[in-house]
């Protein structure tokens, strides 16, 4: 989006006492439409449970919460399996951590504050919020597109030692934006939770108010979304999340402190609330359709490269069709919400582990049942034969401790290899190890995922590895894999 004031309405839209109510009207008709449908056919909704109860089963996750929309409409809101130690029957309204979905709505919020001429995406970090490294050539168009330089502070999947403390966002900024630049602005595509809690803080500071305040006068309530802020989503009336170490027992997860979701995976809602904003982007409601237009505009780099990823937001095609997306990982909960906006469909699956597969499995397979779906898969031999050494290591109980970084130590505590050991052991020795798909860069280690196969199952790794054929492991976490 080109920077640019609205005060003279150019869009068309009409203001009374400095509402837009274009906007707020079409939210009106938005919640006027009927909340529930049933278009799914009773052999689409079987093969649905079936997706969903046998993915439970296969990977130990304890429920998963579904909501589909097709025709522009809510047609299934549903939850299956246990939620909480406490709960009863699931329930599909409860609240779960969405985690880095949080961040399209985050976008959101800047978008409507360049609309009032409070700042533009194209402006400087400087001007706004000091203390940024590079702040005067990072734009907050960089920060929301992750293509800005700045470390990612979280790129485990799993919070670690300093995540036990309470931090304030400008803790984050102060220990990670301050960090030299991982790359030129605009050179490369990284992944950053550290650019949205520099964004959040921006957000705030023209607003003139809390970043969730703000969200919920702007964009939750004209929705009727029930969204609360993730370090408040505990106890009685929210969902709990759940961990497991390799094949141990599953346990209830530990949360990080208060803080580290600030801004870039805050939010915690229901999956029919999530698809409540899904089909507000369907049907260019409450937001001006040039903003969700601009939301979903692909950030190239300064070379031209496409990175498949606009603000806050993936945006590419998948079989053909356009896709808009983004998937979130909690201490605990993992979510999947993608958006195919030519078919006026969307698919929203949170679940309360962190363990497995779970999440995209079901939310491919639902896809399968409303849209085709594909995936594709790539090697690399050397470190698929380094991965496949250490996994041999750990489940011998005696990992090369100085493979591993001081974060991974860490983790790899005592009860933690025990489980590793106990249970990998007992499956003898893998069919098949397999890379499950490219390498990426984030917060300065590279991602690769493994699949191995074993005769009667499958287990999913997720690893994180200094750069360089011989970097150190920041992260080797096994999971059950469908």
């Amino acid at each position: 989006m080109d920077p640019r004031l609205r005060g003279d309405d150019k869009a068309g839209r009409f203001c009374f006492d400095g509402v837009m109510l274009r906007p707020l009207l079409a939210s009106l008709a938005l919640l006027a439409t009927p909340a529930v449908a049933q278009p799914l056919t009773p052999a689409e909704l079987a093969r649905v449970d079936k997706v969903v109860t046998e993915t439970l089963r296969e990977t130990g996750v304890p429920s998963a919460s579904v909501a589909i929309v097709r025709g522009g409409r809510i047609v299934l809101a549903k939850a299956w399996g246990k939620q909480c130690e406490r709960c009863n029957a699931p329930d599909p309204n409860l609240p779960q951590p969405i985690a880095s979905v949080s961040k399209q709505f985050t976008t959101a919020a800047l978008l409507l504050l360049e609309n009032e001429g409070k700042l533009s995406l194209d402006d400087p970090v400087a001007r706004h919020l000091p203390g940024v490294t590079g702040g005067e050539r990072i734009t907050i168009r960089q920060l929301l597109s992750h293509t800005a330089g700045l470390q990612d502070y979280w790129p485990q999947d799993y919070s670690f030692a300093a995540m036990e403390r309470p931090i304030a966002p400008r803790g984050i900024v102060e220990r990670w934006a301050g960090k030299p630049l991982d790359f030129a602005p605009g050179a490369q595509w990284q992944y950053s939770n550290t650019g949205y809690t520099v964004a959040g803080m921006i957000a705030e500071k023209a607003a003139g108010q809390p970043l969730m305040a703000f969200m919920h006068e702007r964009l939750f309530r004209p929705l009727g979304i029930r969204a609360v802020d993730h370090d408040l989503a505990v106890g009685r009336g929210f969902a709990q999340g759940y961990e497991r170490h390799a094949l141990g027992p599953v346990r209830v997860a530990q949360l990080p402190a208060s803080g580290w979701m600030y801004a870039t995976g805050h939010l915690a809602m229901s999956a029919a609330d999530l698809a409540r904003w899904n089909i507000a982007r369907l049907n260019r409601a409450l937001l001006p359709a040039e903003d969700w237009a601009e939301q979903e505009k692909v950030v190239p780099l300064s070379d031209g490269t496409d990175t498949g990823y606009a603000l806050g937001v993936f945006s590419t095609k998948r079989d053909g069709r356009r896709f808009v997306g983004h998937d979130g990982a909690a201490v605990g909960f993992l979510t999947q919400n993608f958006v195919y906006p030519d078919d006026k469909v969307a698919i929203t699956v949170i679940i309360n582990g962190d363990f497995s597969n779970a999440a995209s499995a079901i939310a491919a397979g639902l896809t399968g049942i409303v849209l085709p779906a594909s995936a594709a898969t790539a090697d690399d031999g050397a470190m698929t034969a380094r991965a496949r050494g250490m996994f041999d290591s750990l489940v011998a109980g005696a990992p090369n401790r100085a493979a591993l970084t001081e974060n991974a130590r860490y983790f790899f505590k005592p009860v933690t290899l025990a489980d590793y050991r106990t249970s990998l052991s007992a499956l003898g020795r893998p069919v098949g190890f397999e890379l499950a798909r490219p390498a990426r860069l984030r917060g300065g280690f590279v991602n690769r995922n493994y699949v191995v196969t074993y005769p009667t199952r499958r287990l999913r790794i997720i690893t994180y590895t200094e750069p360089g054929p011989n970097g150190r492991y920041e992260q080797f976490i096994v999971q059950p894999a469908s």
